[in-house]
């Protein structure tokens, strides 16, 4: 594990948001276990707070001011699984991944208001939802849409707000998930190698999502995009500051900051 994050570091330097999209299916691959097991929330403060508080900072630490160095919100070190540093790559892995194939969590980690929005839905949950609004993103994103995240914020409050009326599991049928290939995964994490740098590891082959299942929400998803109403910003002018988090800093007084 420490391993893995400096190697994120290094890799990535300055370029702080492109290292979610590697370091979330190494991670996954790093830390293998249940659903269940990744609820526990002490994991990840162990993670955030001993084994590697200098990614945290260096991921998450805020822009610096002319009176102050920028702080770390403290829900980077101790938060939902959706905002904690470690357990939201864990989970967008999870979330999104097809089977064994991580493919699809590096296109959620381009657009960052996947894990910051979408990931707080129940709905994503089902496998041909998470797998149907990744392509109408992409399929966006390849037409030149501007501001992808107003289009993702846009789509995940429509398909949550359908899904009270629209039963995606009627929709679009999932399988469930080989949990006997799940728990053989995870009992060879012993004897596994090191997750590869230049290459995507391989996650449990529990099972692919039903392409069909999948085809079948895309249209719906498109039009449901469609009548969305995107992010307005222009209502943002003359509107106060929003309250910064409370945050930490991990700069001694000594730095002279």
């Amino acid at each position: 594990m420490r391993e893995l994050v400096d190697k994120a570091m290094e890799r990535f330097d300055v370029r702080r948001t492109e290292a979610d999209g590697w370091l979330a299916p190494r991670l996954h691959a790093t830390l293998r276990m249940t659903r269940a097991e990744a609820a526990d929330s002490r994991l990840w403060n162990f993670l955030a707070m001993v084994v590697a508080p200098d990614y945290v900072v260096w991921r998450h630490r805020g822009a610096d001011s002319d009176e102050e160095r920028g702080t770390v919100p403290t829900a980077r070190f101790r938060g939902a699984h959706y905002t904690q540093a470690f357990s939201r790559l864990w989970w967008a892995a999870e979330l999104f991944r097809n089977g064994s194939d991580y493919g699809p969590v590096e296109g959620v980690c381009r657009v960052q208001d996947f894990l910051q929005t979408t990931m707080r839905m129940d709905v994503v949950d089902h496998r041909p939802t998470a797998q149907a609004m990744l392509r109408v993103i992409e399929g966006r994103l390849a037409k030149g849409v501007t501001r992808p995240g107003d289009q993702v914020n846009a789509l995940s409050a429509a398909v949550n707000a359908a899904g009270s009326t629209l039963v995606y599991d009627v929709l679009a049928p999932d399988e469930a998930p080989d949990t006997d290939a799940l728990r053989d995964w995870i009992d060879d994490s012993e004897h596994a190698p090191p997750v590869p740098w230049d290459t995507l590891p391989a996650g449990p082959d529990d099972g692919r999502v039903l392409s069909g299942s999948i085809d079948d929400l895309i249209p719906i998803f498109e039009r449901l995009l469609d009548e969305a109403p995107l992010r307005d910003r222009s209502r943002r002018r003359g509107v106060p500051a929003a309250r910064l988090p409370e945050g930490v800093s991990l700069v001694k007084a000594t730095d002279g900051h």
